[in-house]
């Protein structure tokens, strides 16, 4: 049963996709409001898809980020861009610059104005971070990082890349640390979608004006501390953590 419910949201999710797309296009070259809603649209379309053919559903906890500030997140599955996006008004995300060669993909996230880094263009691309980061926080967005910079399995904890500091330093705002349990139902790269209660758990801001290491050993302890608790509190005796 679970390989079959698994298999039929896959399967509708990517029609959807598609079909999405390719149909709502002509947002590509009207106001870029219409290219949010349409984002947002797909990610509660997503979201409604998992509960109804996976049983996964999903809880948030804390106050959700509003306007101009920082969102440091840990990344264990695609759910959370997609929870993201739909939770947040116009959030920046920052993405691989790779992900803007993905046909369509690409496009809207151009056109929605994410935040795309070059991880090989050193002091070059943090200069680039920081100028897209003011931008968006001159429009009220919210920028969302991921500090690991790729997602990671539940329980481990990588090195937190220094851009997070950067944008943290540099526009003198929050930072709004956040846990998620993703990666027990959606795992970065399995198959499966296990059934069961997402939970995205948005913390105690960090105020701004601390200095780097400060900054970097707050966020680091209360996000990994809140990681392992939505971990205990879920448990992992129903289902195979998908690596």
């Amino acid at each position: 049963m679970l390989w079959l419910r698994s298999a039929a949201f896959n399967l509708s999710f990517y029609a959807m996709s598609v079909v999405a797309v390719i149909a709502v296009t002509p947002a590509l070259v009207m106001p870029r409001r219409f290219t949010h809603g349409a984002i947002r649209w797909w990610s509660h379309a997503t979201l409604w898809l998992l509960r109804i053919l996976a049983g996964t559903t999903y809880e948030v906890r804390g106050t959700l980020p509003q306007g101009a500030t920082l969102v440091a997140s840990k990344h264990q599955s695609m759910w959370d861009t997609i929870a993201m996006t739909a939770l947040l008004d116009r959030p920046a995300m920052v993405l691989k610059r790779e992900l803007l060669w993905i046909p369509f993909y690409g496009w809207y996230a151009q056109k929605a104005r994410m935040i795309a880094i070059d991880r090989g263009a050193g002091s070059q691309a943090i200069r680039r971070l920081i100028a897209q980061g003011k931008a968006a926080l001159a429009e009220k967005r919210p920028i969302v990082i991921f500090p690991e910079g790729t997602r990671s399995t539940p329980g481990s904890k990588l090195e937190y890349k220094p851009g997070v500091a950067a944008l943290y330093r540099q526009l003198d705002v929050p930072c709004v640390p956040a846990a998620v349990n993703s990666g027990l139902f959606w795992g970065r790269r399995g198959f499966l979608r296990h059934p069961g209660t997402i939970v995205i758990e948005f913390l105690e801001p960090i105020p701004a004006g601390l200095d780097r290491k400060a900054f970097m050993e707050t966020l680091e302890t209360r996000v990994e501390a809140a990681a392992t608790r939505l971990l205990a509190e879920t448990g992992t005796g129903e289902r195979s953590v998908d690596k």
